[in-house]
């Protein structure tokens, strides 16, 4: 069995706003191994892409890290300083971020900005980074002659796949990929899954996929985790969330979903996602829950092992 790469314990992440704290990320725990790929998933607003950011201390202001400690190869990247933390990033940790044309400078070529993380961290010369550049595009089906463009001059599948290129230049051990496919027709969505799912085999990265949709993280994720207002609710392997789901939000998620094959209602989960701000006591999602008790609304639920794993915080498993 590999070895634990990363390590997550109690993570907070708060945006400290003028008309209240923003819990957007509230106690997230959570480990993955090396090579291993987990999927989170849930609605807008959960604290998702805030939970990709924060691991690479990449939280817009006014949002801080107020607790917890990330833990990656060892390392506390909570404790680190600044320049400490940007010797980290692209080099053991790096990200695909969801919008390419707003992560890509538009006043540099796409070869200096793949060449640029090679000079800073390897020390390398432009020439030399740029054939190390060339190689990486051609991995993730791009030609050569694309390091001479501008991102304007490229198609929105293209520019995707040169962030992933520029995820993968330095060969880091986890990749984070925040929605890479959301702004992307469904053809070329199918095209970037498919590298993603070469990467897996071919580079054997751990890999955190972030993602709205449930049927990306079934195609390609090893765990799955599921989200609901700044906290993970459900998690295990894919296998036992889809096949086995525990959460009434993880139940309501899946039952939104057509079926090519079955007969299953498609329903809808009534309600919306509560204001960060001031979250509902005791269980976030009791306001919402078809089985909500007494209890949901005054006391936290604690966290359930189900076996092989799968975590479920909900006191349906906790009274039993």
């Amino acid at each position: 069995m590999s070895s634990t790469l990363l390590e997550v314990r109690d993570i907070r992440i708060y945006y400290y706003t003028l008309t209240g704290v923003v819990r957007a990320v509230d106690g997230v725990s959570f480990s993955l191994r090396d090579g291993e790929v987990l999927g989170v998933a849930g609605e807008s607003g959960c604290g998702k892409s805030t939970l990709g950011y924060g691991l690479l201390g990449l939280i817009p202001p006014p949002g801080r890290i107020a607790g917890g400690s990330i833990v990656l190869d060892r390392v506390d990247l909570t404790k680190l300083r600044p320049a400490e933390l940007r010797r980290v990033r692209w080099a053991k940790v790096s990200m695909v971020f969801q919008g390419a044309m707003n992560a890509l400078n538009p006043v540099y070529t796409v070869g200096h900005q793949l060449a640029e993380p090679l000079v800073i961290h390897k020390g390398m010369d432009v020439r030399e980074a740029l054939e190390i550049a060339a190689e990486v595009l051609k991995r993730v089906g791009l030609t050569p002659d694309i390091l001479r463009r501008y991102p304007h001059e490229l198609s929105g599948g293209m520019k995707q796949r040169v962030m992933i290129a520029m995820a993968l230049l330095l060969k880091p051990r986890l990749v984070i990929a925040d929605e890479p496919t959301t702004a992307l027709d469904v053809v070329i969505q199918a095209q970037i899954m498919n590298l993603f799912k070469e990467i897996k085999e071919r580079e054997r990265n751990a890999m955190i996929f972030i993602t709205h949709d449930l049927s990306l993280i079934a195609e390609i994720a090893d765990k799955t985790s599921i989200m609901y207002a700044g906290k993970i609710v459900e998690i295990g392997s894919s296998d036992d969330v889809f096949n086995s789901p525990a959460h009434p939000y993880t139940q309501g998620l899946l039952r939104s979903i057509p079926r090519l094959r079955g007969r299953e209602k498609i329903t809808w989960i009534p309600g919306v996602p509560p204001d960060l701000r001031a979250p509902p006591p005791g269980c976030r999602f009791h306001p919402r829950c078809p089985y909500a008790m007494d209890i949901c609304r005054t006391e936290e639920p604690p966290t359930v092992d189900l076996g092989r794993e799968h975590l479920v915080s909900c006191w349906l498993y906790a009274k039993r």
